[in-house]
């Protein structure tokens, strides 16, 4: 892993290449990787989330962070995870700091099991329900290059058109 500018990581846009592609995994955990689990705890909070994914910070790497209570002492760091999603399938409206002004009802598995490193570098499983494993799937979806654009329905994508056309147009404006 080449050393990452944490100070320059912001937030990253729909439709950016980052965003599009699998990441890849975190190899090592150092004073850079915490430093950049800092940084994207604060464009988290800053934006009012409750999760995201280094794509999203505009690093292509297999990590996230989650803190359901949108507070820096709940955030959690969860490097190289796997996410499996099990049990019944519910629709809920859902939002994406890459894709901002657009909320769409997403199909997600009301329960997950995450096994990831935290930054301590231990291996940990848990079991999750309702919004956190719902998080949890939308996080890993980023770290597998999908966004909430690629899961919404047709209706929702009509709906909401000129908005991704907008974050389009910014994104080819750079």
């Amino acid at each position: 892993m080449s050393q990452i500018d944490v100070d320059k990581c912001k937030i990253t846009y729909y439709p950016a290449g980052v965003l599009r592609r699998r990441a890849a995994p975190v190899e090592k955990i150092d004073e850079n990787l915490q430093r950049l689990v800092e940084k994207m705890a604060e464009i988290m909070i800053a934006k009012k989330g409750i999760g995201l994914a280094g794509p999203q910070a505009g690093v292509p790497l297999r990590l996230f962070i989650i803190s359901l209570t949108g507070t820096r002492e709940n955030v959690r760091a969860y490097i190289n995870p796997t996410v499996t999603p099990h049990g019944d399938l519910d629709e809920v409206e859902e939002g994406c700091l890459s894709v901002p002004g657009v909320w769409a009802r997403i199909r997600r598995y009301k329960k997950a099991t995450v096994t990831a490193t935290d930054l301590a570098g231990n291996q940990f499983t848990e079991e999750a329900e309702g919004l956190y494993a719902r998080c949890l799937q939308h996080e890993y979806d980023h770290i597998e290059g999908t966004v909430i654009v690629n899961r919404m329905g047709e209706a929702a994508r009509i709906a909401h058109r000129r908005q991704l056309k907008k974050l389009a147009e910014e994104q080819e404006g750079k």
